[in-house]
Parts: structure tokens; C-alpha cells; sequence
């Protein structure tokens, strides 16, 4: 295995990285995996355990194991659970021609027998016996075509998945805590305000910090910035991904047909456009909207959000 590009979309949950995933589908030169890239597994802890979820952190791989072992170490669980119970999948109506078994060749293939596989082998054997198993998708993929995954939240790992992949490209989306929250709020079990204030806090320093370290893997967007000119925010993410911008960059889409309605189920954004990003905040109480202000006043003023006129009221000294 060699040449392998990869980018990396990072971002708060409810934040438009579904989003922003589904609008790079359609490019003729990206290989964009299907659902969320959820790479993590139960042998990484860090002091970070408690913020996020296993599945969205960066793995860490035991010794020892086959090949056929690793790939069960990848939880995966959006693909898996298509795969293996697909009635039980949010994305069961999907039209995604994969047989499991021709996924788990190609990876064994592609790790071959040896007594230690490096972590970043691990990865990129899963992104790449993907798209070798995945038999309808849009175009034929080739040698020097970009891999794309989504994993919410994985920004925080930055440093580690440079170190695997020194040229890697990730693009953390960071959205206003309001529209994100109300957003948030439509899942069944939604996270208590408190919670969610402090983990947007935690997962956009610290994505920041790594954007100040290795400023030519890390990059931060906003997503305001993408609803309110999507095509100078996409001529600025293809620059930074190292592609041509193309016109498919400006909807959504999957498997290169252009969502026309909600982009769920996809992500819980429903609409990419500055009308829905505005209205979520109109859509929350008095009591919450302070709340969020209080607690996310510092970083929102950084990524000037105090400068957008729906939200500048909010964070008015």
C-alpha cells in the first residue's frame, strides 16, 4: 500500500459534519465513505474517555492479532449494522451494493501475514477494501483518488492520526452552539444543556490548539461560513483537501445522486442552508439561550460569532 491521500471531517455533534460529508460525495476525485467513519474501538482510553464515545475516538490496536481479528476491532457500527442487520439501520433504504465477506477479503489482502500491523496499515486497508467491495458505486476508483471519512468528535486525536499520516488533511466543521443545540434536541436521548456546552468547549479549543500546531493538517471551518456562501467555502475546502473544486460541492448528495429533501438520515441538520441555521436559534427558550451564551461566550467571541447578526445580541459585552 503506498500513495494513500486521506482526509478526515471532524466536528460537534450537530454541527453540519454529516453535512459537509454529503457535499463532498459528488466530487469525481474523492472516494466518500458511506456513513460515519466510526474507527475507534474499546483498547483506547485516554483522559479524554469521558467526553466522547469510543466508536468516534482514534484506535488503538493490541498486538498480536490476524487480520480477520483487527477488523473486528474496527467498530464501524453505522456500516456493520447495514451490513449484518440492515431492518435495524437508520440508512436501510440506502442503495449500497456490499457483501461483508468481500469487504473482510480485500482487508485481509491487503494486510497480508505478518507478525505486526502498524495502526495506520490497519486504517488504510479499511477505507481501501471499501470502496474495492462496493460494487455500485458512482465511479470507478483509481489509484491517487483521495479517501474522505466523517467521524464526529475525532478532531480531538489530531495529533495522533498526524502521526500515522503526516500529510493527512482534517477539516474540523465548528457551528454555533445554539443552532447546534437545537438540532441536538431532536434526538431521542439528547444530551443535558450543561453536558453539551462543556464538550463544544472542550472539542473546538482543543481542535484549535492542533490548528495553531500543524496548521497544514488542521484546519477549522465554519459552518455559518458554508450556509451563508457555500461556494467560496468549498473553493476554500478543496484548496485546502488538495482537489479541483467542482460544482457537485454545492448540494448534498450520496453515492453522487443530489439529496433533494431533509438529509436525514444522514445527520439530524436537516437543511444546509442559513434560513434553517437561524431559525434553530429561534426555536430555543429564553432560559436555554442564556445559558449557552454564559457558557460559550470566550470561544464564540474567537470564532466571531459575536460578529453574525442573528447571534451578536447573544454575545454582546
Amino acid at each position: 500500500m503506498s500513495n494513500f491521500k486521506f482526509v478526515m471531517i471532524s466536528a460537534g455533534f450537530e454541527h453540519g459534519g454529516n453535512v459537509t460529508h454529503r457535499h463532498l460525495d459528488g466530487h469525481p476525485d474523492l472516494l466518500v465513505y458511506p456513513f460515519e467513519s466510526q474507527l475507534g474501538n474499546r483498547d483506547f482510553t485516554d483522559f479524554l474517555a469521558s467526553v466522547e464515545r469510543v466508536q468516534y475516538r482514534y484506535p488503538q490496536f493490541p498486538e498480536g492479532l490476524k487480520p480477520e481479528e483487527l477488523y473486528e476491532q474496527i467498530m464501524d457500527e453505522e456500516m456493520k449494522t447495514f451490513l449484518r442487520k440492515r431492518n435495524g439501520s437508520k440508512f436501510k433504504d440506502a442503495d449500497l451494493q456490499l457483501d461483508e465477506e468481500d469487504r473482510k477479503r480485500a482487508f485481509v489482502s491487503y494486510l497480508g501475514e505478518k507478525d505486526y500491523y502498524r495502526r495506520k496499515e490497519v486504517i488504510e486497508a479499511f477505507f481501501r477494501a471499501t470502496f474495492d467491495a462496493w460494487k455500485n458505486y458512482y465511479v470507478k476508483p483509481k489509484e491517487g483518488m483521495t479517501y474522505v471519512g466523517y467521524s464526529p468528535a475525532i478532531g480531538i486525536d489530531a495529533e495522533r492520526m498526524i502521526k500515522d499520516f503526516p500529510n493527512i488533511k482534517i477539516m474540523h466543521i465548528i457551528r454555533n452552539p445554539f443552532s447546534a443545540y437545537r438540532d441536538t434536541k431532536r434526538r431521542p436521548f439528547p444530551q443535558p444543556l450543561s453536558k453539551y456546552l462543556i464538550t463544544w468547549n472542550i472539542y473546538h479549543s482543543t481542535v484549535e490548539m492542533y490548528a495553531k500546531m500543524y496548521p497544514e493538517n488542521v484546519r477549522i471551518f465554519r459552518y455559518e461560513d458554508e450556509v451563508n456562501d457555500k461556494e467560496a467555502f468549498m473553493h476554500s475546502v478543496a484548496e485546502f483537501i488538495g482537489v479541483e473544486f467542482n460544482e457537485s460541492m454545492l448540494y448534498p448528495s450520496w453515492n453522487g445522486k443530489r439529496i433533494e429533501a431533509n438529509i436525514a438520515p444522514w445527520g439530524t441538520v436537516l437543511r444546509s442552508t442559513e434560513e434553517y441555521n437561524a431559525q434553530m436559534v429561534e426555536e430555543l427558550s429564553d432560559a436555554e439561550k442564556h445559558q449557552i451564551a454564559c457558557g460559550t461566550a470566550a470561544l464564540a467571541r474567537h470564532f466571531g460569532y459575536d460578529k453574525i447578526p442573528y447571534l451578536a445580541k447573544y454575545y454582546a459585552e
